[in-house]
């Protein structure tokens, strides 16, 4: 077969390149997408998050090599209806994301073309970095480094009085599925309870019962916890002010999913007036984020550049982890992550 591979500045054409030696059966061919620079690529991809993958232009390559291509793995490139159409081919879409923002999913769908993303590729990753800023936040970590490099040996915190182990505390996770359950897998040696809120979740979870956890609706898990931390995807904004509200004055409240799930306007309040005890927030609205902005005014704040899943492993595995999906796939096993199952098994 032949696999058609837009690569970029994080998932890199040598990583394909290695994995494809385990492959020698099939044919290579890769598309450069994008430029080197950071800021440029996720300014790019912000565009096609907004408007679709019809929003960036894509290499012409992409078009004269898909005519006869099988298969086509991309990252950040777009994958537009225009490209589809033009693959005569194509068996399968395989995308190391778990957003399908840059994908014409209903074109492949009518051309009964399954796809197959992978939300889990940076999912360790952002667990690591949520239980890190976590620790970080309530013990000041980022903010005793900043004084001492300043000069100042800094005593004395807005959360004096309340630097606190996690040990014992509610942890309480929004969100339930790969991120989440990795985030209570690393929390389960704090000696800390956790509780999580997800509409899909199966009561017959093995993880549920092994780890206790107690799944509860969104108001409960916002006034019951300690550290709130965000990991569902959802359409639009699930955090206002109200449910905001409902935290505990001693709460943390931790960000590394999405931005526009949360009002910052009503979570700078509510930090400014010390109605919660702090946040860790790594992903914004805007980004970069502009010298006066909001939430940089406040000392109970950890900011981050949009950290958390930016990893080697996270970019450098996912390629070896859809073949393993695509390859589960041919041999009429249902993958872990499938965008269309309507268009059926194992082709």
């Amino acid at each position: 077969m032949k696999f058609l591979v837009a690569y970029d500045h994080f998932v890199r054409k040598e990583h394909y390149e290695e994995l494809f030696k385990k492959y020698p059966e099939h044919t290579l061919v890769t598309v450069p997408y994008g430029t080197e620079d950071r800021i440029e690529m996720r300014d790019m991809f912000r565009e096609v998050e907004e408007n679709g993958p019809d929003a960036v232009a894509i290499p012409q390559k992409m078009y004269d090599e898909v005519v006869d291509a099988d298969v086509i793995i991309t990252h950040l490139c777009p994958i537009p209806a225009s490209l589809i159409e033009k693959g005569k081919k194509l068996r399968a879409i395989l995308t190391n994301r778990g957003g399908l923002e840059n994908i014409a999913v209903k074109a492949a769908t009518e051309r009964n073309i399954p796809i197959l993303n992978n939300p889990a590729h940076n999912a360790n990753a952002v667990a690591e970095f949520t239980v890190g800023v976590m620790i970080c936040e309530s013990r000041n970590i980022a903010r005793s480094f900043y004084s001492v490099k300043h000069g100042d040996w800094r005593e004395n915190y807005s959360n004096f009085g309340n630097i606190w182990e996690i040990k014992g505390k509610t942890v309480g996770l929004i969100g339930f599925s790969t991120i989440g359950r990795l985030v209570a897998e690393k929390l389960s040696s704090f000696g800390c309870k956790i509780i999580a809120t997800d509409i899909k979740y199966d009561p017959e979870d093995e993880l549920i019962k092994r780890l206790g956890i107690e799944m509860v609706d969104l108001p409960t898990l916002m006034k019951e916890s300690d550290y709130v931390s965000l990991h569902a995807r959802a359409n639009g904004c699930i955090l206002d002010k109200e449910m905001l509200s409902l935290m505990k004055p001693t709460a943390i409240f931790i960000n590394t999913a999405r931005a526009y799930m949360v009002d910052y306007d009503a979570l700078y309040e509510i930090l400014r007036d010390k109605k919660i005890l702090g946040a860790a927030i790594d992903v914004f609205p805007t980004e970069p984020l502009d010298i006066d902005y909001p939430l940089l005014t406040l000392d109970n704040v950890t900011v981050t550049t949009h950290r958390a899943g930016d990893t080697v492993n996270a970019y450098s595995d996912s390629p070896a982890m859809l073949m393993e999906y695509y390859d589960e796939y041919l041999s009429g096993k249902r993958p872990r992550f499938f965008v269309n199952p309507e268009v059926g098994m194992g082709r």
